[in-house]
């Protein structure tokens, strides 16, 4: 019969269609020709309705078999492949041409139906796309193996590659026949339920994109487009898709065409070919990017008609962000050239924009995103969603600001940005605002996130931005997050001078009642200092009046306002106040007799004052370590005497301030102190010694600056350094700068420091290393603090100290107190002031106590 049929013409085969296609369409055949003589002969006579009746459903998966098991036999015979086994080649060359011509008779097919006159649906071709796919992806995969290597072909690759080729390229045409054909089907209403799910078998072409993804850029992009017949069929089958499969697919592609060209451009950058556009890895970097802008968009679209049914793909979309968004200036990605960096910037991040805009509306994705988990990406996400919900309805507003479950959008971006402390330290750049037609500029993290803060505030309703909010970042212990939370706060607090007020009065309670030895005493009087500036003169005086300077209790509030903020009748009773009550303190602190117990009513108008003469007489060095009061009050003293030093008489400064800081050296007392020891030591440069009191201050300005830039740690070490230069640039006594670098070691820091000499290049690799470990310590820091109580547990650790040292700590300060009671007594003995009559059988009692 074949013999026959192949001597027919057309005419011949269209009259005995009926007769002679049932004969070769029947199960017995498995040979490839037999097809071949079907499509080039019968198949153009065969009408639409009989297509998938009398011809597809009964050739087709028989070609699918045969097509299986020629694969099968290629890859049982291909490892014995030589240039020698001539009969082994034929044979593998034979079988390859035989698969190309089973892929050439189906794009006959394919040809066939597109060039009907009437559409077709698919019932007509319903084993046609089927058949085709698994085809296609069959060849593919084996295309794909020989890509990754050569080893299925026992390296001798050559002898076959050509059909390979061909092969390859008559795959490509196929199945661009089948999308074209495709795109030609929709479904109406009154679609049936197997219509629906031909067309949802169809996406196993998404099976095929992960296939092709680095075979070819052009039929991987062609292959996507098999989403069309989705978006043209939405409300048939948007129920049925695998959303999941496909969002997280279009993810994968885009975040590997994203990598591939950030390669390809370091590749550039290397070879040094940014400038070679013609050259083949700049083309390759283009087409790249083109496959990233293509992804991008395609995601976007089709979050955009299948939003509601994403929701499980949030996190999956929030990583992707992250992924693209980790680009320069992130300090997790290497610096590109400019060219290729916009060329990167217009495919991938641009589009970013768009794709949060479709992301907004989503719960999940707001619950994922403002639980923060990472460093620069996901600030630079936060901020990026806050400049485009200006504009968005209510509801959405309402889902990213005041959501129960999770934190607002504005507390969530002051987070984000403490956790960026390598970034601040780095000074990552980021394109500023543009400003009355100039171009952006680059600014650092913290203004980038400033004005788009300040910008929320601005279009914000109130009810979407509460202080409380404000509050949590300034109270919190990394001080450049409540620098910003400050910095905004005074934006806020710009409004109206009603506002400013009520925001004032506020930061004053609140710095009122914090206690003034903890860090959130420090960032609320930041935050105070800057607002006072912002206040009417009418409005400064209401805060006189709701907080009198005149009473002790409120002078922690006047202890952070700077007198230049004030107007001149506000600025004249303030200080009259605080004279005032300053010198009624000191008075009566005197007239108690310089109580120990009561020392803590003078620190709080210590800053106030400018008579410290009589309070640095009674400074006991000895007692520093038994009374960590004197300490605080010893930093104060420093402080101030750092300010006031020209007024200071020098035997006071010999005799009663250097041997205080000799202790605290000596006595190796915390950190904080000795940062104000050396305030006060440099500020010594300021002044010109007497000459007889220069054998005795001299000396020891030497011994102590000599112990101190030899000290190992090196936040000390660097700020001695610091202090000594300034002692230096100012002071008359040359001596004491010689004196002081008799170490050979420290008179090299010295100079090296003052000839701004660095000893070791640090690269950029080392530098991060070492301020991600800076960072660490700063986070363990701050958690510390942020965990210590205001009245520490009496059940707390005991601190590891001996027993010795418990004892002789405790026998000390009997000594101390029994010593300072004896002295009240033989002070007060030629006064009218008698010891209460009580004295002497407390004194019998501790007697008693002793004895026992």
């Amino acid at each position: 019969l074949l013999d026959e049929v192949v001597q027919w013409s057309q005419e011949t085969c269209r009259q005995e269609l009926k007769s002679v296609l049932p004969k070769l369409t029947s199960d017995s055949w498995d040979d490839h020709i037999i097809l071949k003589i079907i499509t080039d002969m019968f198949l153009p006579h065969i009408g639409l309705r009989d297509l998938e009746d009398e011809c597809f459903s009964k050739i087709l998966p028989k070609v699918v078999t045969v097509f299986d098991s020629m694969m099968k036999e290629i890859m049982e015979q291909a490892g014995g492949l030589s240039s020698q086994n001539t009969e082994l080649c034929a044979l593998l060359r034979n079988i390859l041409q035989a698969m190309m011509q089973i892929i050439d008779a189906l794009s006959a097919c394919v040809r066939h139906v597109g060039s009907l006159e009437d559409t077709p649906d698919l019932d007509s071709i319903r084993s046609l796309p089927a058949c085709i796919l698994k085809v296609l992806k069959e060849t593919f995969q084996h295309c794909k193996c020989l890509q990754d290597s050569e080893v299925v072909y026992c390296g001798r690759l050559s002898l076959v590659a050509d059909l390979l080729q061909g092969l390859f390229k008559e795959a490509y045409s196929l199945q661009k026949g089948l999308l074209e054909l495709l795109d030609k089907i929709s479904l109406d209403s009154s679609a049936s339920e197997e219509d629906v799910s031909d067309i949802v078998a169809i996406h196993s072409l998404l099976d095929i994109c992960s296939v092709i993804s680095n075979l070819d850029i052009a039929l991987h992009a062609n292959t996507w487009k098999f989403l069309i017949m989705s978006l043209k069929n939405q409300s048939l089958v948007e129920e049925h898709l695998h959303h999941s499969d496909i969002s997280n697919s279009l993810c994968d592609n885009l975040l590997s065409s994203f990598h591939n060209c950030v390669e390809l451009a370091e590749q550039i950058k290397h070879a040094g070919l940014q400038e070679a556009t013609q050259s083949p890895e700049y083309k390759l970097f283009q087409k790249t990017a083109k496959m990233c802008r293509f992804f991008a968009n395609t995601l976007i679209h089709y979050i955009k008609e299948f939003r509601f049914f994403l929701t499980k793909c949030c996190s999956c979309f929030h990583q992707l962000y992250l992924q693209i968004i980790k680009f320069p200036p992130s300090l997790s990605t290497p610096e590109l050239p400019v060219a290729l960096s916009q060329e990167l910037n217009a495919a991938a991040l641009v589009p970013m924009e768009a794709f949060l805009l479709q992301l907004l509306p989503l719960r999940p994705f707001a619950e994922v995103v403002l639980n923060p988990e990472h460093e620069l990406p996901h600030c630079l996400l936060l901020v990026s969603i806050m400049g485009q919900l200006a504009g968005q309805p209510a509801e959405v507003l309402q889902l990213w600001y005041t959501g129960s479950q999770f934190s607002e959008e504005n507390l969530a971006v002051f987070t984000s940005f403490r956790r960026c402390c390598v970034e601040r330290k780095v000074s990552v750049l980021l394109p500023g605002v543009m400003l009355k037609g100039q171009a952006q500029i680059q600014v650092t993290l913290h203004q980038h996130i400033c004005v788009q803060l300040c910008a929320s505030v601005a279009w914000l309703p109130p009810v979407y931005f509460p202080e409380c909010c404000l509050v949590d970042a300034v109270l919190q212990a990394d001080t450049q997050t409540a620098l910003l939370a400050t910095d905004v706060w005074c934006f806020t607090a710009y409004g109206t001078a009603e506002l400013c007020l009520h925001h004032v009065l506020l930061i004053a309670q609140l710095v009122k009642v914090c206690s003034t030895e903890r860090y959130q005493s420090f960032h609320l009087g930041m935050l105070l200092k800057r607002m006072v500036f912002l206040m009417t003169s009418s409005h400064q005086m209401e805060l006189v009046s709701h907080f009198p300077p005149s009473e002790v209790e409120n002078l922690p509030v006047w202890h952070h306002v700077l007198l230049r903020a004030l107007s001149q009748d506000v600025r004249h009773q303030v200080v009259t106040d605080v004279i005032g009550i300053t010198q009624k303190v000191l008075t009566d602190w005197q007239n108690g007799g310089y109580k120990l117990g009561e020392i803590n009513k003078v620190e709080c108008v210590l800053s106030s004052v400018r008579i410290v003469s009589q309070l640095w007489l009674r400074m006991s060095p000895d007692q520093l370590q038994t009374h960590p009061v004197l300490q605080w009050m010893l930093q104060l003293l420093l402080s101030l005497s750092a300010v006031l030093v020209k007024h200071i008489e020098p035997h006071i400064i010999c005799q009663q301030a250097l041997v205080c800081l000799d202790a605290v050296v000596s006595q190796k007392c915390a950190d904080w102190l000795i940062l104000a020891a050396l305030e006060f030591l440099s500020s010594l440069g300021k002044i010109f010694v007497p000459p007889d009191s220069q054998s005795q201050i001299l000396p020891k300005l030497s011994s102590l600056f000599g112990a101190l830039l030899a000290d190992k740690s090196w936040l000390l070490h660097q700020h001695a350094l610091e202090a000594f230069s300034q002692f230096a640039e100012s002071t008359n006594h040359e001596e004491v700068i010689s004196q002081s670098l008799c170490a050979e070691d420290t008179k090299t820091k010295v100079v090296n420091y003052l000839s701004k000499t660095v000893n070791v290049q640090e690269d950029n690799e080392s530098r991060l290393e070492r301020l991600k470990q800076e960072t660490l310590m700063i986070k363990q820091h701050n958690e510390k603090l942020e965990c210590k109580k205001e009245n520490p547990c009496p059940k707390r650790a005991r601190q590891e100290t001996s027993a010795e040292q418990e004892y002789g700590r405790f026998i000390q300060t009997a000594e101390s107190a029994l010593k300072a009671l004896q002295a009240l007594i033989e002070g007060n003995a030629n006064s009218s002031a008698p010891p209460p009559q009580w004295l002497e059988s407390r004194l019998q009692e501790l007697q008693t106590l002793l004895t026992h």
